[in-house]
């Protein structure tokens, strides 16, 4: 599972990209500081399983936080690319080699700059609206995946009429870099009410509209609306989730960003996704400055918001759940608790979860037993969100 960063230059892309993973990148006040697309480890936050059974978790991968490590961080792969100008889909800025670098996403986090203090070309200007940089990201990612279209779309559509192949199977393989499945495709035809049969009566504007829908589909995005810290965002923010009907969350990267940094390095201790922290170090004056400021600001919001963006875009939009591997003792072979957890798509089965474990767990599958119950389940159980499960193989 990859989740793509996007947003036009100087939005604070790179800033959120960092906060979420403490990658060490450059962050810079100029547009496209990001040339290269950076990857890194973004985390959800879940109540951990260990500490139900009196254990602290000892994970392998990601980390655990708070008292009696209450809290595990589940790592997924997150990726932030150069910034998106009007054209991209033509050429203009980056925009190829932005397109491409996301050809491989699940989702996407659309980072917008709420203070209205630079344009859709990063540049410094006054009471901008950020609803046009959505808009901005919305036409150039349809664009692309109509450009894609087009370019087959005659020959396509007859081949499928005259040799009588399903659309949705056509343009799935058609679009397969991209990620789409088949069940996208059906699904936006049933949508808009084109007729799958017939595709070569299909007009411009049904391609387009096809294209778009298509995107929106196997794209699902997230707006993370940054910089709610300046004067005009409150605003904006207003206005922007009264116009656009995505997932909209408030964002302040840049103090998550200095939360988890002074955390890091031991001078406070924070919970990502709180709305607290506490100070466990001498601090000079600058710095008290700083940490005040944050504290005003994630206190009218609950948290800085970068958190609940990962969480949302996950579990909410691309509907994963947290899997434990878990024997009766919860520990692997060097004494370790709980060190491994799995995110699964929502509705895998306990099959599904031994194949991901390895394909000869999966092959020589007996049953599974749950750590919470100790009651067996077989092949078909359905995972629930945080069970623990030991697979009994032949």
């Amino acid at each position: 599972m990859l989740v793509g960063l996007v947003g036009r230059p100087n939005s604070g892309k790179s800033t959120f990209f960092k906060a979420a993973t403490l990658a060490d990148i450059l962050i810079a006040d100029y547009p496209f500081a990001t040339i290269k697309p950076n990857h890194g480890m973004g985390y959800v936050k879940i109540e951990d399983l260990a500490p139900e059974f009196g254990k602290i978790s000892n994970p392998r991968e990601g980390f655990v936080k708070g008292e009696k490590g209450k809290w595990r961080f589940v790592p997924f792969d997150l990726m932030d690319v150069a910034g998106l100008v009007a054209g991209a889909s033509e050429g203009k800025g980056l925009g190829n080699e932005f397109l491409s670098d996301l050809a491989g996403a699940d989702a996407f986090i659309h980072v917008v700059d709420m203070s209205g203090e630079f344009d859709g070309e990063g540049k410094p200007t006054k009471n901008y609206y950020p609803g046009q940089d959505i808009k901005i990201i919305e036409n150039e990612l349809d664009l692309w995946y109509a450009g894609i279209l087009k370019k087959v779309w005659k020959t396509f559509a007859r081949t499928v009429e005259m040799q009588k192949k399903k659309i949705s199977e056509e343009v799935a393989r058609q679009f397969s870099g991209l990620k789409v499945k088949e069940e996208d495709v059906k699904y936006v035809i049933r949508k808009i009410g084109l007729n799958p049969d017939r595709p070569a009566v299909w007009g411009d504007e049904d391609v387009m509209k096809f294209a778009r829908e298509l995107r929106r589909a196997s794209k699902p995005m997230i707006i993370a609306a940054n910089k709610m810290d300046r004067p005009a965002s409150a605003e904006n923010f207003k206005k922007v989730k009264s116009e656009f009907d995505y997932p909209i969350v408030p964002c302040f990267a840049e103090g998550e960003l200095a939360l988890r940094e002074a955390d890091k390095h031991g001078l406070i201790s924070y919970i990502p996704g709180e709305d607290r922290f506490e100070i466990i170090k001498e601090l000079n004056e600058k710095q008290k400055t700083a940490l005040e400021g944050i504290k005003k600001e994630i206190k009218d919001f609950g948290s800085t918001g970068v958190q609940e963006v990962l969480n949302k875009v996950v579990f909410e939009i691309l509907k994963m759940i947290c899997v434990f591997p878990a024997g009766d003792k919860m520990t692997d072979s060097k004494g370790n608790v709980l060190p491994d957890c799995y995110l699964m798509p929502f509705g895998s089965t306990a099959l599904d979860f031994a194949f991901r474990l390895h394909s000869d767990i999966g092959n020589n599958f007996v049953k599974a037993i749950l750590l919470k119950t100790k009651r067996a389940v077989g092949k078909d159980y359905e995972l629930k969100h945080r069970d623990g499960l030991e697979i009994m193989v032949k």
